[in-house]
């Protein structure tokens, strides 16, 4: 039997639906979900939600209202899955990366270099779905694109989650024997927020860019075909 925690088929659609509709903390919702609180505040602050459609978790059977309520009664209580979704499973091998993302690679692993060298290259590979070969010369300088690889926090490119980065770091750390204070965890976790906030706030912007720039193209477009048509009815 595993001990891995299982979360909602569809983690982020469903931390949306529970902050529009419940009365959840961000710890709560964060922790039912396995997303990273900063997340869901992001869309408590209407950055993020906008994104998803929100996912009923009492609808698919993940959540009771009796189990919601506990938690609202409750701050500190953690909610239970209640019907686990179907799951996935995937064989061994590298983490898969989209295609769009892979070019952001090498940038990620020269953020994590810098960063955080107490993380070991294949605590690395494993997290960005990477080879040792290409973290090594990364690290020495002799990648064939050393040049245009600026260091850039693989969160923001999309190549983990915060999560999955603070377990990483926090285990490296420990290995290591280093101990972060609580006034550096405090000032990370202000910086991270504000980066994700900035990134957030620059994808909903380009999104309403895009949507403006179509629906002024279909107005265009239907402003021709109008004018197509009373050109035929005056012939």
């Amino acid at each position: 039997m595993s001990n891995q925690p299982t979360y909602p088929l569809m983690p982020h659609a469903t931390a949306s639906w529970l902050v529009d509709n419940t009365a959840l903390t961000f710890e709560q919702i964060a922790g039912f979900c396995g997303l990273h609180i900063l997340e869901v505040q992001a869309m408590a602050d209407d950055l993020a939600g906008a994104k998803y459609t929100g996912r009923d978790p009492v609808h698919s059977g993940e959540l009771t209202q009796a189990e919601i309520e506990r938690g609202q009664a409750s701050p500190s209580y953690a909610l239970r899955m209640q019907r686990a979704p179907i799951s996935v499973s995937r064989t061994k091998g590298p983490r898969y990366t989209p295609v769009s993302k892979r070019q952001d690679k090498p940038d990620g692993i020269a953020w994590i270099l810098r960063n955080h060298p107490e993380i070991s290259d294949a605590q690395i590979g494993k997290l960005i779905g990477t080879t040792r070969n290409t973290i090594a010369a990364i690290r020495d300088r002799s990648h064939w694109n050393i040049s245009n690889i600026n260091p850039k926090d693989p969160v923001t490119l999309g190549l983990c989650s915060q999560r999955e980065l603070d377990g990483l770091v926090a285990k490296a750390a420990k290995r290591a024997g280093i101990e972060e204070d609580q006034g550096a965890r405090d000032l990370r976790l202000g910086t991270e927020r504000d980066a994700l906030i900035e990134e957030l706030r620059a994808e909903r912007d380009a999104q309403i860019k895009a949507s403006s720039a179509a629906a002024q193209e279909a107005e265009a477009q239907a402003w021709l075909e109008a004018r197509r048509a009373e050109g035929r009815s005056d012939s």
